[in-house]
């Protein structure tokens, strides 16, 4: 119960200036909201998209709550976690059913150490995720359970979304985040003020990202950018790998492989290309993810690639 008083209570999050030469000579203003710093598991827009849905499931009284991810998914690690301490089992159905003779990665196995079971399944079959008919072959076999879309993403984890901005953030001409399943950005474009812009930067290579958002939401302010993603989802380079380093030296943020870092890379080039015409203050969301690295680490060791230092 003590998780469930800090699960509902009021959470603020800090906005920290990013000081580089780039932003200043172009008299720009950047500031990251560290949502990261929410909670050292549930941290960023998972935490924002698991609060109500969990509350339902809790209210309905649900056994267990059922999602979906992939293997490095920080959205199954979060689910895994609250499972625990709220005492609703868990299942993760993960994308590849070749990862079911496998060793399980890091996040997998921290999730499993959280209660959680695995159903692994193709990622053929993982495309009917959505799919009514399969949502409901899940409830008849497992009764009484609550099930959450990937990433969070229902009307529900868009409703927690939409409180991550605060009266203070009127400030900013210009709101940016990563996009992977959607309900972050969602949350984002249905708070903002009229005279800002949502900016997205998907993680995702040829996503249909842009049709899901426009279920959620009630303006037509928003713009996705899915053009720098480095070859595909979970997918770094050295480029990417000094450019976290870099930052992180610079600034003291360690921004993650897959979402943040991306978005930031994506600003930077766009603003010294001379291609940045969204606004000189802007707000950057930082959506957490640092479980990643350790992964992320591993196999850049197996290839001889320089790491992230963290």
């Amino acid at each position: 119960m003590i998780f469930i008083m800090f699960y509902f209570k009021e959470i603020k999050s800090e906005n920290q200036e990013i000081k580089l030469p780039i932003f200043k000579n172009n008299n720009i203003r950047v500031f990251i909201k560290r949502e990261d710093l929410i909670h050292s598991i549930i941290s960023g827009n998972k935490f924002r998209k698991l609060k109500y849905n969990v509350e339902k499931a809790l209210n309905e009284k649900k056994d267990q709550i059922i999602t979906f991810g992939g293997a490095f998914s920080n959205h199954i690690l979060a689910t895994a976690y609250i499972g625990k301490l709220t005492n609703l089992k868990t299942i993760g159905i993960i994308r590849g059913d070749e990862l079911l003779n496998k060793k399980l990665n890091s996040t997998l196995q921290n999730c499993k150490n959280f209660g959680m079971k695995f159903l692994f399944i193709s990622r053929a079959d993982y495309k009917k995720r959505n799919n009514a008919e399969y949502i409901n072959t899940l409830r008849k076999k497992y009764t009484n359970s609550f099930i959450i879309p990937e990433g969070g993403t229902n009307y529900l984890g868009v409703k927690g979304c939409e409180e991550i901005l605060e009266k203070d953030d009127d400030f900013f001409d210009v709101i940016c985040c990563p996009v992977g399943s959607g309900g972050t950005i969602a949350g984002l474009i249905n708070s903002k003020k009229k005279f800002q812009k949502i900016l997205g930067f998907s993680a995702l290579k040829s996503s249909n990202i842009n049709n899901v958002i426009t279920k959620f939401v009630n303006n037509n302010d928003w713009k996705i950018f899915d053009d720098n993603f480095f070859k595909g989802y979970s997918k770094i380079d050295n480029r990417l790998v000094n450019f976290i380093n870099d930052i992180n030296k610079q600034t003291g943020i360690l921004l993650d492989p897959i979402y943040n870092s991306k978005m930031l890379y994506h600003i930077i080039k766009m603003i010294s290309n001379d291609q940045w015409i969204y606004g000189k203050k802007i707000l950057l969301i930082n959506t957490g993810g640092l479980q990643s690295i350790n992964e992320i680490n591993f196999k850049l060791k197996k290839k001889g690639c320089e790491i992230i230092n963290h």
